[in-house]
């Protein structure tokens, strides 16, 4: 007989100010609360509990398989627990929670289960409550979420509840190695004055799991496409910040272009414009007028856009970068963007410079590394 811990809590205001309209409960669970909200952690920490209970009534092949319980008192875990009929015996109470729950319950809780050598943290809450664990757990332990906040961009969490169910079940019977995992949340207060601000506030390790592991996929239904292009923005805003003497070429179409927007710079729709250091030093260039530039700075990129459905990113529309362009600029310097409604219905990205040695270079490796969100790539087939 082996002894498996899993760490289990709940956020119980999680995904409360969703349904209300308040684009997250991050202090405003009594508004929450007045407008009619109620608990939803509950309900699908429940739905996930109840499936693993499930599948390991059913695993013959680890029947000497021990789990044990370490939770939260009330509705931070004991309550869901006793519910689908962990026995006292599998049950041990960590952390007692005096009037309503808090961040700082959550975070002495991860320490008590730091300190019995849990296996696992499974949590029910959003990005916020993913912070507070990682806070405290770090690379120490392993950490899945239960999807049931308003604000889900880390890479932690399920795709569902019986998806969290079968990432632990295989996790417990050593099937799962780990992966690091950014720890993203969105800023409530400036997404409610209409303003995106996202960060990455922490790595941790996950359950690698990808077919069941929260993807942009999801994300897409939580979140509209402004939104979307605004996180694209601000990650090539971080990565170029740092270099100010970087040429930053901006390709057409309106995904390129709401690029500029987010930066405050009067992008053309279809033309190729200029950046350097946050300032638009050329409009609607030429094949000529990019070789130019090229010719005076020592780094370059070139951020494009499939077209939608077609999937080519360069040999329509942008004409402008020819063949001799994109060999000046370097296909390592190139960088594609798209939401992950385009990559919907665009499959296959493809190339057409007038060089047929070119676009194979292109389309070598069989597929691009497409930025789809805030720190969110995905890899997309190419085809000629």
């Amino acid at each position: 007989m082996f002894i498996k811990r899993v760490g289990f809590l709940i956020n119980p205001i999680a995904g409360m100010g969703g349904r209300v309209g308040l684009k997250g409960t991050d202090g405003l669970a009594d508004k929450a609360r007045a407008l009619g909200a109620e608990p939803v952690a509950q309900q699908r920490a429940k739905q996930t509990v109840d499936e693993l209970l499930r599948l390991l009534s059913g695993a013959s092949s680890i029947s000497c398989l021990s789990l044990q319980w370490l939770t939260c008192s009330g509705d931070m875990g004991e309550t869901v627990l006793r519910s689908v009929g962990v026995s006292a015996n599998a049950l041990e109470i960590v952390h007692r929670i005096a009037g309503d729950p808090s961040a700082e319950d959550t975070r002495q809780a991860v320490q008590h289960f730091l300190k019995k050598q849990v296996d696992l943290i499974v949590f029910c809450g959003g990005d916020g409550t993913a912070r507070d664990i990682c806070s405290v757990a770090g690379f120490d332990v392993p950490i899945l979420g239960i999807p049931s906040g308003v604000k889900m961009f880390s890479g932690v969490f399920g795709a569902n509840p019986a998806h969290c169910a079968e990432i632990i079940y295989a996790f417990l019977q050593d099937r799962l190695t780990t992966a690091k995992a950014d720890v993203l949340d969105l800023d409530e207060a400036r997404y409610r004055a209409g303003e995106w601000k996202v960060q990455r506030y922490q790595v941790a390790l996950t359950p690698f799991e990808p077919k069941h592991m929260q993807s942009a996929k999801t994300l897409i239904e939580d979140i509209d496409e402004t939104a979307i292009k605004d996180g694209i923005a601000e990650f090539l805003l971080e990565q170029f910040r740092c270099d100010a003497s970087m040429l930053v070429l901006l390709g057409a179409g309106s995904t390129v272009k709401s690029v500029g927007d987010r930066w405050g710079i009067e992008k053309t729709l279809l033309g190729i414009d200029a950046v350097v250091n946050g300032e638009l030093i050329g409009r609607d260039l030429n094949e000529q007028q990019i070789l130019e530039l090229l010719g005076k700075f020592k780094t370059r990129k070139l951020v494009l856009s499939p077209i939608g459905a077609q999937g080519f990113v360069l040999g329509r529309g942008n004409l402008q970068l020819s063949h001799t362009v994109i060999r000046a600029i370097g296909s390592r310097n190139i960088i594609v963007i798209a939401t992950p409604a385009k990559l919907a219905r665009t499959p296959v990205l493809r190339f057409d410079t007038g060089d047929a040695a070119l676009d194979r270079e292109l389309a070598a490796n069989g597929f691009i590394r497409v930025i789809t969100g805030y720190r969110r790539r995905r890899l997309v087939k190419t085809m000629l």
